[in-house]
């Protein structure tokens, strides 16, 4: 077959299936799936390595570093660390004025500094935390960069290699969010991102699910627990507004999914911590609430109640005589009162500590028909996804956008007794390479079929 056609003539006249299946039968596209499968061991023993490099929130330096240096020594260009600590490689295409196809996975994990990581083999399986979400996308992007370079499979655009900080939690997207800052002086030209997140080979997320995330303290005048016994309790106070909120939203305990409305929302109270011993009435208490919801007006709903259940006059038990003078809103919070007597009030703060933009990424777009197209070629069976990715980023800016896994099967997310099985990974493998190519376009000047 000759070279590709230029991408407009591409676009316009040759079906995405077409397309797929013409770069799934080049004997170099073949050549790539051949070397994908027959180096499983060291994609494993990669992630393995990867995994044991802690990369705990917003301390993800360790481990960037690592993938700095291996994407080093895997050839690829321009290898950098950048603003934020993203670590960026380009494998370059035939048309570097074209734009990139990126291919991103997130460096990150939920477990704090000092979580014990130490794989270990049960069969098939691999346990460790983090080892799927997301050792399975770093070990699925190692493996593709490896591949294009040891085959030197050619394509059009130029493919860029993406590991994000700041997916998990509190990090709030913020490597991602660079990436695509228009302040960001790097022209890193992405015209599509292939994110791969976690395990598997059939899901694709195509729309981005909102969130919003609040910590909520109460504070209190504390005291010893005999002998000040009836000042405000901020725990109780806490415990309180827990019950109420969740009373309160108790409708969407399940999603929503009637015919006239198919609106999905969650709510989740994820960490509380307060008190300062077991004899102390406690000055200060906190708990983190996560908010999501296919709708931004749902999550708008669930804000009012929040600031509803804050100021239930349950939490009163008299008119407050003096007002606090210590519930200050900074940027970012909102402040209140919730007294339990006449002499004691104490106060609230609530502030914003996450957001993730919702977006949905339209039925015609490329992106969409290319990995419907390369799943047809394979013979997955798709399946479509809301979840809340680096992916929320670029389509909530109206640019195209998917995340899908990077093989395998897996459980225990987000816990210490999280598991990864590589068995037949290599289908997710090609799957990625495959709709990379097609995104980026064929380079080659002429290879017979």
């Amino acid at each position: 077959m000759a070279g590709f056609m230029p991408e407009a003539l591409t676009q316009s006249t040759i079906s995405p299936r077409r397309e797929v299946a013409e770069i799934a039968a080049l004997p170099s596209t073949h050549a790539a799936f051949k070397w994908l499968q027959s180096h499983e061991r060291e994609w494993l023993q990669q992630q393995i390595a990867v995994v044991k490099v802690p990369s705990a929130p917003f301390e993800e330096g360790a481990r960037a570093e690592w993938l700095r240096n291996h994407l080093s020594a895997l050839g690829l260009h321009d290898v950098r660390v950048d603003a934020v600590g993203n670590v960026l490689g380009i494998h370059p295409g035939a048309d570097p004025s074209s734009e990139r196809v990126a291919l991103s996975a997130h460096i990150d994990t939920v477990f704090p500094s000092g979580t014990q990581i130490t794989p270990r083999e049960e069969g098939s399986r691999i346990l460790a935390p983090g080892i799927a979400d997301n050792g399975a996308g770093l070990a699925a992007l190692l493996a593709i960069a490896a591949t294009l370079q040891a085959t030197k499979r050619a394509h059009r655009a130029d493919i860029l290699f993406i590991l994000t900080v700041g997916e998990e939690g509190e990090g709030n997207l913020r490597g991602m969010r660079h990436i695509f800052d228009r302040r960001n002086p790097d022209d890193l030209r992405i015209g599509y991102t292939i994110n791969v997140d976690g395990a598997g080979s059939q899901t694709v997320v195509a729309h981005a699910l909102g969130s919003k995330r609040y910590e909520i303290s109460m504070h209190g005048p504390g005291g010893h627990s005999w002998s000040d016994f009836g000042t405000p309790n901020a725990i109780v106070l806490l415990a309180r507004f827990i019950s109420k909120f969740s009373e309160s939203n108790s409708e969407v305990a399940a999603p929503l999914k009637s015919e006239r409305q198919k609106v999905e929302t969650s709510f989740n109270f994820g960490i509380i911590k307060g008190g300062t011993s077991v004899n102390s009435i406690p000055e200060c208490a906190a708990v983190t609430l996560d908010i999501r919801s296919t709708s931004e007006a749902e999550i708008k709903r669930m804000e009012s109640n929040l600031t509803l259940s804050l100021n239930d006059p349950a939490y009163r038990s008299m008119p407050v005589e003096e007002p606090s003078t210590g519930a200050k809103g900074g940027a970012g919070r909102v402040a209140g009162l919730a007294s339990c007597n006449s002499y004691s009030p104490v106060h609230y703060e609530v502030r914003c500590i996450g957001e993730r933009p919702a977006g949905e990424l339209s039925p015609g777009s490329r992106i969409l028909q290319v990995i419907r197209a390369v799943d047809s070629q394979l013979g997955i069976r798709s399946q479509m996804h809301r979840a809340s990715t680096d992916a929320n980023i670029p389509i909530a800016l109206g640019l195209e956008a998917i995340s899908i896994g990077g093989g395998g099967k897996a459980g225990g997310a987000h816990t210490l007794g999280e598991w990864f099985d590589p068995t037949h990974r290599e289908v997710a493998l090609k799957r990625i390479l495959l709709a990379a190519l097609t995104l980026a376009g064929d380079g080659t000047a002429s290879e017979p079929k």
